[in-house]
C-alpha cells in the first residue's frame, strides 16, 4: 500500500524466521494495513491477529484492509477462532469493515471466501483481486 501517511507499526516473522505479516496504520480513513506472507497455518494466522488485535489500542482503526496476494496453504483450522473468538471483540474495539485482498493460491482462496461469507453479518466484507478499488471500497464504508 502506497500512502505518505502509512506508519509501519508490527512486522511478525513465522517460526522459520521468515516474514509473516506487517502491519502499517494509515489515519486518514482509521485503516489498518496487514500484509501477509508465506505458505499460512492456523496457529501462524492465530498467533498475528492476536498481535495485531493489540494495536488496537493504541491505533484508532475502524477498516482493516487484508491483503494476502502473497500467501498460499490453507489455514482453515483457524475459521471458528476467528468468527467466534476474535471477531466479537474486533468488532466491539471498532471494526466496521474488512477488504480482502484474494490469494492467487485456489485453496487460501475458498477458506478466505468461506471466511468472508462467515463474518458478513457482523461487519461489512468485500473480496477483491487488486488493492486500488479495495482501497476505494474500504474508505467509502461507514
Amino acid at each position: 500500500m502506497v500512502a505518505t501517511d502509512t506508519q509501519p507499526v508490527l512486522a511478525l516473522n513465522d517460526r522459520y524466521g521468515a516474514p509473516l505479516a506487517e502491519f502499517y496504520y494509515l489515519p486518514q480513513g482509521r485503516v489498518l494495513y496487514v500484509h501477509w506472507h508465506g505458505n499460512l497455518t492456523a496457529d501462524e494466522v492465530i498467533r498475528a491477529v492476536t498481535e495485531g488485535s493489540t494495536l488496537m489500542a493504541r491505533y484508532p482503526f475502524t477498516r482493516v484492509l487484508n491483503d494476502k496476494r502473497e500467501t498460499s496453504g490453507d489455514w482453515s483450522e483457524a475459521l471458528p477462532w476467528l468468527e467466534y473468538e476474535w471477531l466479537p471483540l474486533a468488532v466491539a474495539g471498532g471494526i466496521r469493515a474488512i477488504a480482502y485482498l484474494l490469494s492467487p493460491d485456489l485453496e487460501s482462496q475458498i477458506v478466505s471466501q468461506e471466511f468472508m461469507e462467515d463474518i458478513g453479518r457482523q461487519v461489512h466484507t468485500a473480496l477483491f483481486l487488486h488493492e486500488e478499488p479495495a482501497r476505494l471500497w474500504l474508505l467509502q464504508q461507514q
